[in-house]
C-alpha cells in the first residue's frame, strides 16, 4: 500500500509546499494554502519507465494549410476565436456569476446543432432539467443538442467515445468536474488540473473541440491554477456590469487567432443579442451639451469602436481628494492628472476627480489620454466640448501629444456616424488621409487643448476664460481652477 504524502497546495496559484504557511510565496495571497494528498496525483501509466521512441524532424520550410474551423452560427463570437473553433482545440471561457456564459453557450450550441453537427453540452452544476428550461426560454428546445449532468471525467470521456465524435463538447464548469487519479476534492487546484489534463488529452485524440467553463475570483481572475491557461489553446473573458445590458466577449489568449478582438452582446429577454455596430449602440444615449462628456474613437483589434468619457470635477472637502474610474486605468488617470498640473497649470489637487466610460466598456489602449484629458478640463472650466468631435491621441510626460496606430479607420468610424471634426495628434496627421471628410484639428501640445477649452466657457462666477489659442489659462496659474 503507498504512503499517504501530504502536501499544502496553494488555492490561487497551485504552488505546493511541505508545511502550512499563512502566505503564499509564489503569489503573495494570504490563507490560500490547503492541505491535500498527493498520493495518486500522478497516474501509474506516466509514472513508469518506458524506453523513449524515436521521432522524425522537420525543417521550417514546407507547405501549411490554415486549420479547419467550425462555425459557431454567431458572428461575434466567429471573431473573437478568429473564425471558429479549430478541430481538436480546447477554450476556456471564464466571466462573473450571471454575466451569461451559460447562456451564449446555449444559443451557440443549438446554432450548430441545428446545422447538423454532433454537439454535446455537459452540466455539473445544473440538472439536465435546468438545462432544458433556458432552453426554453430562449426558444431553442427545438435543437438537438446532447445534455448531460455528470461529473466525473473518466465516465464522461468512456461516453463520449462511443459512437460518432462529437463536434463541439461543452463542459459547464471545470471546477465541479473530478477524476479519480487524484484523491483529492472536487474543486481543489490538484482535481481541476488533472481533470483539465484529461479532457485535453481526449481532445487532442480525437479531435473534437472542447470548451471549459470556468468560475472568477473577486479580482475577475479565472479560478484554479494558472497553469490550466497555459494548457488550454485559447481563453475568453465575458465581461459586463450588471445594471448593464451590454456584454463584452474579449480573448485573452488565443493560438489560432489574434488576442486584441472583442464580440459584443446585448442582454435581452430572449438571450444574447448581437451586436454588429458597437459605435451606435454606446453612443446611443448621449448627453449632448453637457460639460465634462467626450467621445473617444477607439481600436478594439480590427474594429473601431466610439464611445462616450464622461468626467466630473468637483471641489473636495476631503484632506485627500478622491480619484474614482470606471472602465479605464486608474494609473494612467492619475498620470493625465499629473501633466495636466505639472504642464499646463491645472490645478486639480483640491477637487475630486470622476470618470467613467459609459456602456460598461472597458478601454486598454493608451489613445484614450486625450479625450479623458479633454473630458477632465471641460468639466472643471463648465465648458461644453462639440458634439460633433472625436479625441483620440496619447499623452506623454512632457505634455506632448503622440500618435496612435490605425488613424484612418478611426476617422472613417467617425465619419460613418455623423461626426464632422477630429482633434488628433500633429504627428497623425499625415496618416489621417483625405478619404475620411472630417475637419481636422492637430495638436502638439496638451496646453493647446486645454487653452481651447477654457475659451469655450467660464466658471460659475467668472467672466469668460481668455481666447489666446496657445496660453494657459491665467485662473489655472493662479490655481482657482
Amino acid at each position: 500500500m503507498a504512503k499517504s504524502t501530504l502536501s499544502f497546495v496553494c488555492q490561487n496559484c497551485g504552488a505546493a509546499y511541505n508545511r502550512w504557511q499563512g502566505k503564499c510565496e509564489s503569489c503573495g495571497e494570504w490563507n490560500t494554502l490547503a492541505e491535500e494528498d498527493a498520493t495518486g496525483s500522478v497516474p501509474v501509466s506516466i509514472r513508469s519507465k518506458r524506453k523513449g521512441r524515436t521521432f522524425a524532424l522537420e525543417s521550417l520550410s514546407g507547405k501549411t494549410q490554415d486549420a479547419p474551423r467550425l462555425s459557431s452560427g454567431m458572428t461575434e463570437l466567429d471573431r473573437v476565436t478568429g473564425g471558429g473553433f479549430v478541430r481538436g482545440s480546447v477554450l476556456l471561457v471564464g466571466g462573473d456569476p450571471g454575466i451569461g456564459k451559460s447562456t451564449l453557450l446555449t444559443q451557440a450550441t443549438s446554432l450548430m446543432a441545428r446545422a447538423g453537427h454532433r454537439i454535446v453540452y455537459i452540466s455539473g452544476e445544473e440538472a439536465v432539467a435546468q438545462v432544458r428550461l433556458r432552453a426554453e426560454r430562449l426558444g431553442l428546445s427545438d435543437a438537438p443538442v446532447q445534455l448531460a449532468a455528470e461529473t466525473s471525467v473518466e465516465d464522461i470521456v468512456s461516453t463520449l467515445s462511443e459512437g460518432a465524435v462529437p463536434r463541439l463538447i461543452v463542459i459547464d464548469s471545470i471546477q465541479t468536474m473530478w477524476t479519480d487519479t487524484v484523491e483529492s476534492a472536487p474543486g481543489t487546484v490538484t482535481q481541476v488540473r488533472a481533470s483539465a489534463q484529461a479532457l485535453i488529452r481526449f481532445a487532442k485524440k480525437t479531435g473534437a473541440a472542447i470548451i471549459l467553463v470556468g468560475h472568477v475570483t473577486k479580482d475577475g481572475q479565472i479560478a484554479g491554477p494558472r497553469v490550466v491557461e497555459h494548457m488550454v489553446d485559447a481563453v475568453l473573458s465575458f465581461e459586463g456590469e450588471g445594471s448593464q445590458q451590454f456584454r463584452i466577449l474579449r480573448a485573452v489568449k488565443n493560438r489560432f487567432g489574434p488576442t486584441d478582438e472583442i464580440g459584443v452582446f446585448e442582454m435581452t429577454g430572449l438571450g444574447l443579442r448581437e451586436v454588429t455596430n458597437p459605435s451606435e449602440l454606446f453612443l446611443s444615449e448621449r448627453d449632448l451639451g453637457t460639460p465634462g462628456t467626450a467621445v473617444f474613437a477607439g481600436i478594439e483589434g480590427t474594429r473601431p469602436v466610439l464611445v462616450e468619457l464622461q468626467a466630473l470635477v468637483a471641489p473636495t472637502s476631503l484632506g485627500t481628494p478622491r480619484r474614482a474610474v470606471v472602465g479605464w486605468d486608474p494609473s494612467r488617470l492619475s498620470m493625465v492628472l499629473a501633466v495636466l498640473e505639472a504642464h499646463c497649470g491645472v490645478k486639480l489637487s483640491g477637487h475630486d476627480v470622476y470618470l467613467n466610460v459609459a456602456g460598461g466598456l472597458r478601454i486598454h489602449e493608451p489613445a484614450a489620454d486625450l479625450a479623458a484629458a479633454a473630458a477632465l478640463v471641460s468639466s472643471l472650466v463648465n465648458a461644453q466640448l462639440p458634439t460633433d468631435a472625436v479625441y483620440f491621441g496619447e499623452i506623454s510626460l512632457s505634455g506632448v501629444v503622440r500618435p496612435v496606430a490605425q488613424t484612418p479607420a478611426r476617422l472613417k468610424e467617425a465619419a460613418k456616424l455623423g461626426f464632422q471634426r477630429a482633434v488628433l495628434p500633429e504627428s497623425a496627421r499625415g496618416d489621417a488621409g483625405g478619404d475620411a471628410g472630417l475637419s481636422l484639428n492637430a495638436i502638439n501640445s496638451l496646453t493647446t487643448l486645454v487653452a481651447e477649452i477654457a475659451a469655450r466657457g467660464s466658471r460659475r462666477g467668472e467672466s469668460n476664460a481668455p481666447a489666446e489659442k496657445n496660453a494657459t489659462p491665467a485662473r489655472f496659474r493662479r490655481g482657482e481652477g
